[in-house]
């Protein structure tokens, strides 16, 4: 079943418009109510009213900002100094977290009514034994085989999926988009009916990515959840091997939503002339946070030397003393 959040948008929301960055690409939607001129929330690059397009679906639900940008900011300069032993120096100049912005991150939330048929092996140790001497000791197990197969029905309940292409598709050698998804779950149950005035001084994404095409990524998922279901339920203590899998939807429902999300970017250049943008993203109902920061690679180096050169100490100390 879809919901109204497929449909296009109406026109008493006409103030939300959506804009292409000029300077990353990134589609930032905006409440021109509220805001005359806007960041975007990617690159921070000023956006251009002049470079509208269309806007596309209007979401069904949005779960409203809990934590405020006095906690986000905290949030991301905890996560920051965390690192900083390692981060480049022009990167501990230049980091300003009260440059974080809310936005809001375009999902697909699919209730699922499913039916799956897995096979495979499991094995269940019946002796564990040692051969050899000294310290040339080998351990071994015996253990018997069976032959497993789960036929069963399950219910999956607000399972979240990507709906922005440009985040679905993460490169992680130009960006870490992929810090987005590291920050769930949501409590998506306290979503509200979308209204326009939640955007306020934020910006949000658009949803470009219809059920069909995320479909795939759903049922990938919804077939781990039925993998791990199959094998809580086993006493095979030497493991599972699923040699087969099979999945039935017997029926879905989506929902789309819009969830909140602190962000803070930062651009680094590299020697080589290229360029890298490092997120930390702040969960804004929870304040889970996660990131990357530019490190240096000398300090990591010299670091990795000391630990090699210590640890090789030590363990000398030990031969010596036998």
């Amino acid at each position: 079943m879809l919901t109204t959040g497929v449909s296009d948008i109406d026109e008493q929301a006409s103030h939300i418009v959506t804009i292409k960055c000029q300077g990353c690409g990134a589609e930032v939607v905006i409440n021109t109510e509220s805001q005359l001129q806007a960041r975007c929330h990617w690159c921070r690059q000023t956006l251009s009213q002049q470079t509208q397009i269309p806007n596309g679906a209007v979401p069904d639900a949005v779960l409203p900002f809990h934590l405020t940008h006095a906690q986000a900011v905290e949030q991301v300069r905890k996560f920051a100094n965390k690192r900083r032993l390692f981060a480049l120096k022009k990167f501990k100049q230049e980091f300003t977290p009260e440059n974080v912005v809310g936005v809001y991150m375009p999902y697909l939330l699919v209730d699922g009514n499913a039916h799956a048929d897995i096979a495979g092996f499991g094995e269940i140790k019946t002796r564990q034994y040692q051969r050899g001497s000294d310290n040339n000791k080998t351990t071994y197990y015996d253990a018997d085989v069976y032959q497993v197969t789960r036929s069963f029905d399950f219910t999956v309940d607000d399972l979240t999926i990507e709906s922005s292409s440009a985040r679905a598709n993460q490169n992680t050698k130009q960006n870490t988009n992929n810090v987005i998804n590291t920050i769930l779950p949501f409590d998506t149950k306290n979503a509200v009916r979308y209204d326009a005035n939640y955007m306020g001084d934020f910006t949000s994404e658009r949803r470009d990515l219809n059920v069909e095409e995320v479909m795939p990524v759903a049922h990938s998922q919804m077939l781990s959840i039925a993998r791990q279901k199959a094998t809580d339920s086993t006493r095979y203590d030497r493991g599972l091997r699923w040699e087969s899998e099979a999945l039935e939807l017997k029926g879905t429902r989506w929902v789309a939503v819009l969830l909140p999300v602190w962000l803070y970017s930062y651009y680094e250049k590299k020697s080589d002339g290229s360029a890298f943008l490092h997120y930390i993203a702040v969960n804004g109902r929870t304040g889970e946070t996660m990131g990357s920061i530019p490190v240096s690679v000398p300090k990591l180096l010299l670091v990795a030397l000391t630990i090699g050169t210590v640890l090789e100490g030590i363990a000398i100390a030990i031969v010596a003393n036998f």
